[in-house]
Order: structure tokens, then C-alpha cells, then sequence
């Protein structure tokens, strides 16, 4: 009977790889669940759906809920068991509590419980710096803090802390050493403490210390410590298989008797404007019995308030309605502070979140909570509101959906798909102006969006696996097998990124927010690692984020030789908020990218309607591009640098650009002369740049090496101002030069890039050189101990992320898939 059903179960698993798509991942840094936007964005950071709640990219919690009930027994398929927090140290925003604290080095053993800490300040947490509004002010370089905290029991199995800071960490309790990071936190981030830190805990009196350095910019410190309590009468779901592609994520799990599919589709289809657009994803269900018996199974599907919240202590409100085909539950802030916030580390705290379902007998809505779920429907299989009526007012409110299902039937009662959607009312401000999302252009309201969407499912299913299986199947051809994992992996980060936004004079605009860094928006050198994934499948999505810049540079706002940085600080495009120029690095930038689309399109009517602007701007890049002064780049981690020879490319590159595009408008007289200046210029750069057997970091700074990623444009528009060889040479070098993985940036650090490793490999001339390269990428993708959406800069010793995480850029992946597009014509 053992032998029989191990056989079912991998029958089953081969029909779930062999009839989903072949374009499948099944190793991934973290894995996008429901992803449309920079706001409506939530994954699994962990390999397995049901070992830890699923978060918004920042890492703030937004948890889904997933429960099936099968012969008397719950299994939990998605989210955390069910636990629940204790607190032994609580966070600041838990409950305000006493500290002492001090800004000078303290004597050793100060994180000991027997210092003597009369030199130290009393205060309360969270400490920070003053425009983060903390409740004590933290205006040095270093801060150590001592907190005393009691235990009263010491039966402790799982200790968790969580930890707000930037930057540094050092975390002691009773003077051992618990935890220690050389990064910031931005949003609080759980860590399980090891069994030695917890038996340092005793009853009574404890002591939580900690050191945090602000290495630059803003700084804060808050921490707390808490246990779990695992919820009685619930089984771990045994997932089975995980399966990604471009617009899915399938799971499948193994409960008792039951086997359980659950396939997460964002139909971001970058072809289809309008699909893209929607902010509504889909949850299919699927069951099948191992001892083709027949059960009944109930499926309770839920989606937690703080979804619709920033910081998951807002007072929630939702309502329970049905429309004329589906059940509704709708929930957002009470205080719906539309577009009142900005910055990176901020969810959207306006609009509402939804979740539907058909208005049929097997379906089943209600407003409730976890601690309710756990007294009624685990303990005794009931399914019961926390609210009197349809509606509720509270801080923690579970939007749940209870499925019945049958197995052994020959309908369709042993699947179910749930919708879950987003309504941001407004999605920017652009130059004063609130703008709405471009999928109200179509539909009025949410509900009439729900409902056309759950109409058009089956077509949506059906389309979302045909273009999966030709993105495989393209990037295979462009790129080979590891290559086309590569773009599945980085192909709904990079869209979901973005926010496709009706301008106001019913343009698209599409502009991105820079997540986990500044929180820029529509920011150019973001823009321009990102383009090659919409070049392929749309420019007209480039054109959306290209055109808030031009509308800058026109409105008079901006009046400097070269492009902005960025027009603000998502969702605000009010003008530039950074507080630096990339004069070259810009410039370069938007006529490279325009060339772009004039290429795609095999036009120049976008080039032709902005020439003004890319007119001024190459004239800067004549003047001061060949030779660039000590100004910031795109790559300036390890510093600024004078003379930047990758930079001095970009110039080149955008002035044989702007005389490629004068060409096509027929201007033959700036035509030559700009491509007369670009390839002079790249003589005079083989010479300034050249370092024997390869080419400098920068001009006149020997036995130093870059990559040279801004090349690839050269090769790809056929511009010939670089040949062959230069490439060669290059490639050959790097090929020396790597570590496990992937190819430093450049001679100062160890860490990289993982997109211009990408561009860069796309210089070879031979595929097994190009894999060389794009193979230790992959590895650090599917070996990196850091699990969060997919990080952009990583260490190539270790495959640590260094910083950044769930950026666009990483459509830049798409540059091979782009030049054999381009060569396909």
C-alpha cells in the first residue's frame, strides 16, 4: 500500500511539472506570490510556502493564511502554523518601554548585567535620527544601549528577535553574544536566536544590550525579543514541489490523504497593456485523493488587514458585500491617507484590498482573525465571524474564504480559484497632479474590474501559460537553458517594480520606484539597467518611463545641460528630490535609451517629439563626456572616480547614438558630425583607457580593470566604434578575474552587479564564454544564504547580498534575449 502510494504521488508530481509550463524554477532567492506594484507586492522568503509568513517586498509582514481540513485533521499549507507572538522585550511600537544609553565607547563588559551603567542616559526606544521621529534622538556615529527585561518562564524552545536598525548590530543577552549584522534593517526583520543564547535567559531580571554604528546617512535602533506558540491541532502541510514561472508560482503539498495544488498567477504580460495593468491575481486550488476515494475537503484561504497598512498597526475597516457574480470582502485603512507618504521603507496605508470569490454554494466569506480561526474552525471545524455583521473596525482582521471541495467527483468540484486585488484610488502625484491607474481607463470601479476578471480567468489561465512557455522557450534560444532561468527569475520583480499610471494628457506613464535605496521615482540610472525586458516585449513601456523626465526638462522646472536624476520621491513626482547630479551618466543614459526605442519601433517619432531635449543634452556629452570629471555614477559604491573609462563609453556610445537617430530623420549634416566626434572619441579612448592586456578602471590608473557593460549598446545598434577585438580582449580578461559568484564590478571590491554582469557577457563572442560568465549568476540566484527578493548587488565570495533587493533592474537580464531579437528580424 506504501509502494502504491509513492507511485500516485509521483505520477502526480510529473502531471504537475508535465502540464504546467516548461519554463520552471524551482530555486529561488524568495518567491513572488502576488506581485503587481511596488505597493501590491507580497512573496515567500523562505523555500518553503508554510515555514514562515509571507511579507511585502520591504519584509514587513503580510501574511496569507492557508488551511486545509481533510478527515478530521488541518493541515497548514501557507504562512506560519498559526502562531502566535508573546513578547518577552516588546518593540517600541508594541509598548513604549525604559532604557539607558550611551554616545561615548562605554568600559569593556558594558553589555554585561553586573556594569555598573550610572554613566549611562535614560531614555525610551526607538532611538534615531531626528527627522525619523523617534522618541530619543541618536545624532552620532555609535550608540550603546542596555535594556533590562524579565523572564518568568524559562521553558523556552524558539527565541526570536526582531530588529529595526541602521546600520550596524550588535545584539547581547546577559553579555552573550545573540546577533550581529553589517546592514540595515529598514523594516522589522525576524531572526531565530541559537539554543546557547537561549539558556543564557533565568527567571527574573535579564539584560538585552546592544551596539549599533550609523555608518551614514539616517540612523535607528529598535529591537525586541518574543517566543511562538504553535496553535494545538494543526499538521504541517508536506510541500512537494515548487514550480516558477514568468507569471506563476505552483506548489504542491502532500496532506494525508490529500494531494493540493496551489498555483499563484499575476498575469503580467508586458504585451498586453490593459492585463498588465490590472491589479488583480489569481489563487487556484486543485485536489486530488492518493486512494482515488472519495473526500470531503474545506480549504480556508485568508489575507491579513496589513495588507492595505504600512505598519500593520492601523485601525483597519472592511465591509462583506457581494456584487451580481461574487462574494466580496473589501478592507483599508479608516483613515485613508491618500498619497500623504513617501520615501523606500513605506507600504500603502490608502486604497483597499479585496479578495473574491464566485457567488456559488461551495464558497464561503467571512471577516474574522487568526485567534478566531484557531478556536473555531481548527478546534471544532466551524467557520464563524468575529463580527456581528458585515462590516468591522479593528486592528488585525483576517479576510478569509472557506472552500468546500469533493474528490472523486467528474466536475469541476475539486478546484477553486480565489482573486485577490488592489484598489490604490490614486497611484502618484505627477507635478501636483494626482494621477489614477491606467486600468480605470477601462473599468469604473473594483468590482466591475473583479468581475470581468473572474469571467475572462479560463483565457487569462490560458494565456499566462502560453506566454510562459515562449519566454522559455526565446530566452533557451537566445541564451541557453541557464540563461532563460535567469530572465523566469527576473521577470515579474522587474514589471512588478513599476506602476503603469494614466497621464494627464492620457499618456502611459510607467515609472518605477528605486526599492531598497532611496525610493526615487521614475529614477534614469534605474531606468536604463531595466529597459532591455520592455524593449523585447513592449516599448512602449519604456516610453512610460523615459517620458516623466522629458515632461521635466520641457516644463521649464529643470534647465541644466544634462537629464535629472529623478523627478521625486515615490509615489510624489513633484521634481528631483536626490541630492546629487549624474551629469554624464543621465545624459548618456536617455539618448541611449531613446535610440532604443527609435530601433524597436523602426521609427523616430518618439526621438523626433523630445529632439530638443536630447539635442542639448548630447552637446553636454561632446563637451565633457569623453574625459569625465570626478562626478557620481551609477556605479559609485567604492566612491566617485575621475576619468571613469566605462562612463567615458556611455558617452561615446549616446553621442553615436543621437547620430544614429539623426540619420533616420534624414538630418545627414548633424548625423555625420556626431558620429564623426563618437568615433573619434573611441580612438582616443583604446588609447587613454588601454592597460596592456586589457582596459583600466579608469584613464592613466594602471593594473586596474572594470567592466565595460555600456559597450553592449555598441554591438547591439551596430554602431562600430569599438571592434571586435576590444570585446575579446575584455571578455578574456574577465574570464580571469572571477570569483565563485559571478565578476566583480570592478577592481576595487569584490561585489558586483549581477545586470551588467549579464550586459557584460553579452559582449562574448562565443556562447561557451557568454555562459562562463551568466553561470556563476545563476549559482549565486540559487545558493545565496540571503533569502529576499532577488538582489541586484551581491558579494561574488560569499553570494551575500550586500544591498538592494526586489529592484527593476533586473530586466536587464533580457539584454542576450534582446540582441537575438534584434538579430531575428
Amino acid at each position: 500500500m506504501h509502494f502504491i502510494r509513492r507511485m500516485l504521488l509521483l505520477q502526480f508530481v510529473l502531471l504537475f511539472i508535465v502540464t504546467g509550463v516548461s519554463a520552471q524554477v524551482n530555486k529561488m532567492p524568495a518567491y513572488p506570490l502576488i506581485t503587481h506594484d511596488p505597493y501590491f507586492s507580497i512573496w515567500s522568503f523562505t523555500d518553503t510556502l508554510n515555514q514562515s509568513n509571507t511579507k511585502h517586498w520591504t519584509g514587513k509582514e503580510q501574511a496569507l493564511t492557508g488551511l486545509l481540513r481533510v478527515d478530521g485533521k488541518v493541515y497548514n499549507f501557507l504562512g506560519e502554523s498559526l502562531s502566535t507572538l508573546q513578547w518577552i522585550s516588546p518593540l517600541s511600537n508594541e509598548k513604549v518601554y525604559a532604557a539607558k544609553y550611551a554616545t561615548e565607547k562605554p568600559a569593556d563588559g558594558w553589555m554585561n548585567e553586573d556594569f555598573n551603567d550610572n554613566g549611562f542616559t535614560p531614555a525610551t526606544f526607538p532611538f534615531g535620527a531626528k527627522s525619523g521621529n523617534p522618541s530619543t534622538q541618536w545624532n552620532t556615529k555609535e550608540i550603546w544601549v542596555r535594556r533590562n527585561f524579565d523572564v518568568f518562564d524559562t521553558n523556552i524552545s524558539h527565541l526570536f528577535l526582531y530588529l529595526k536598525n541602521d546600520d550596524d548590530a550588535e545584539v547581547y543577552i546577559n553579555g552573550e553574544k545573540a546577533f550581529e549584522c553589517t546592514n540595515v534593517n529598514s523594516g522589522y526583520t525576524e531572526y531565530e536566536l541559537p539554543q546557547p543564547v537561549i539558556k543564557k535567559l533565568r527567571r527574573g531580571r535579564n539584560l538585552l544590550a546592544i551596539h549599533c554604528t550609523n555608518t551614514g546617512g539616517g540612523a535607528w535602533l529598535d529591537a525586541g525579543l518574543a517566543t511562538k506558540t504553535t496553535s494545538p491541532g494543526i499538521l504541517q502541510a508536506k510541500q512537494e514541489a515548487v514550480n516558477v514561472t514568468a507569471t506563476q508560482t505552483k506548489y504542491l503539498f502532500s496532506c494525508g490523504a490529500i494531494n493540493l495544488e496551489v498555483d499563484f498567477i499575476s498575469p503580467l504580460i508586458a504585451s498586453n497593456i490593459n492585463l498588465l495593468s490590472r491589479p488583480v491575481s489569481f489563487v487556484r486550488l486543485a485536489i486530488t485523493a492518493k486512494d482515488n476515494g472519495i473526500h470531503n475537503v474545506n480549504i480556508l484561504f485568508g489575507a491579513n488587514s496589513a495588507i492595505a497598512g504600512n505598519t500593520g498597526t492601523e485601525i483597519m475597516k472592511a465591509t462583506a458585500y457581494q456584487t451580481k457574480n461574487l462574494n466580496v470582502l473589501k478592507c483599508g485603512t479608516e483613515a485613508q491617507p491618500v498619497l500623504q507618504k513617501k520615501g523606500d521603507d513605506i507600504r500603502i496605508d490608502w486604497g483597499n484590498v479585496y479578495l473574491a470569490t464566485p457567488k456559488q454554494k461551495q464558497y464561503e466569506m467571512k471577516l474574522t482573525s487568526i485567534p478566531n480561526i484557531v478556536k473555531d474552525y481548527v478546534r471544532n471545524g466551524f467557520f464563524t465571524t468575529l463580527y456581528n455583521d458585515s462590516s468591522a473596525l479593528d486592528k488585525d482582521i483576517l479576510l478569509a474564504a472557506n472552500i468546500s471541495l469533493f474528490t472523486g467527483m467528474n466536475d469541476n468540484s475539486n478546484r477553486a480559484v480565489v482573486m485577490l486585488g488592489y484598489d490604490d484610488i490614486y497611484s502618484i502625484q505627477y507635478f501636483n497632479q494626482n494621477l489614477e491607474a491606467w486600468w480605470k481607463k477601462n473599468y469604473k470601479t473594483m468590482d466591475d474590474l473583479l468581475e470581468t476578471s473572474a469571467q475572462q480567468y479560463p483565457a487569462i489561465q490560458s494565456a499566462c501559460d502560453s506566454f510562459d512557455n515562449k519566454l522559455y522557450t526565446d530566452a533557451v534560444q537566445a541564451g541557453g537553458e541557464t540563461y532563460s532561468k535567469l530572465c523566469v527569475m527576473a521577470y515579474r520583480q522587474s514589471l512588478a517594480a513599476h506602476k503603469l499610471v494614466r497621464g494627464p494628457g492620457d499618456e502611459l506613464l510607467f515609472p518605477q520606484k528605486e526599492n531598497f535605496s532611496n525610493g526615487s521615482i521614475f529614477t534614469v540610472d534605474v531606468t536604463y539597467p531595466s529597459a532591455p525586458l520592455s524593449l523585447v516585449y513592449n516599448p512602449a513601456l519604456l516610453k512610460g518611463m523615459l517620458n516623466g523626465i522629458f515632461d521635466y526638462s520641457k516644463s521649464g522646472k529643470w534647465s541644466k545641460d544634462f537629464p535629472a536624476h529623478d523627478i521625486g520621491t515615490y509615489p510624489l513626482a513633484n521634481g528631483q528630490t536626490y541630492g546629487e547630479d549624474m551629469p554624464v551618466e543621465e545624459a548618456g543614459n536617455m539618448i541611449i535609451l531613446t535610440a532604443a526605442v527609435t530601433k524597436a519601433e523602426g521609427n523616430t517619432n518618439y526621438a523626433a517629439k523630445h529632439w530638443q531635449s536630447l539635442s542639448k543634452w548630447v552637446k553636454y556629452l561632446v563637451n565633457d563626456g569623453l574625459d569625465p570629471k570626478n562626478q557620481l555614477c551609477t556605479d559609485d559604491f567604492a566612491g566617485h572616480l575621475a576619468r571613469n573609462a566605462n562612463l567615458s563609453v556611455k558617452a561615446i556610445v549616446g553621442i553615436a547614438s543621437y547620430a544614429m537617430m539623426a540619420k533616420m530623420m534624414n538630418d545627414k549634416s548633424a548625423a555625420a558630425y556626431y558620429d564623426s566626434v563618437a568615433h573619434n572619441y573611441a580612438s582616443q579612448w583604446l588609447n587613454l583607457a588601454d592597460d596592456n592586456d586589457h582596459y583600466s578602471l579608469a584613464f592613466g590608473a594602471k593594473n586596474t580593470w572594470s567592466q565595460k557593460y555600456n559597450m553592449v549598446w555598441d554591438k547591439l545598434f551596430h554602431l562600430n566604434l569599438f571592434p571586435q577585438a576590444v570585446y575579446d580582449k575584455e571578455i578574456n580578461y574577465y574570464l580571469a578575474h572571477q570569483n565563485k559568484f559571478g565578476l566583480p564590478l570592478d577592481s576595487r571590491k569584490t561585489y558586483t552587479k549581477s545586470d551588467w554582469i549579464l550586459w557584460t557577457a553579452t559582449l562574448a563572442s562565443s556562447q561557451n564564454n557568454f555562459e562562463a560568465l551568466i553561470n556563476p549568476v545563476y549559482l549565486y540566484a540559487t545558493q545565496t544564504p540571503t533569502h529576499v527578493p532577488l538582489s541586484d548587488w551581491h558579494e561574488t565570495t560569499t553570494g551575500k547580498q550586500v544591498g538592494f533587493q526586489a529592484r527593476s533592474v533586473v530586466g536587464g537580464y533580457f539584454i542576450k534575449m534582446l540582441e537575438w531579437k534584434w538579430k531575428s528580424k
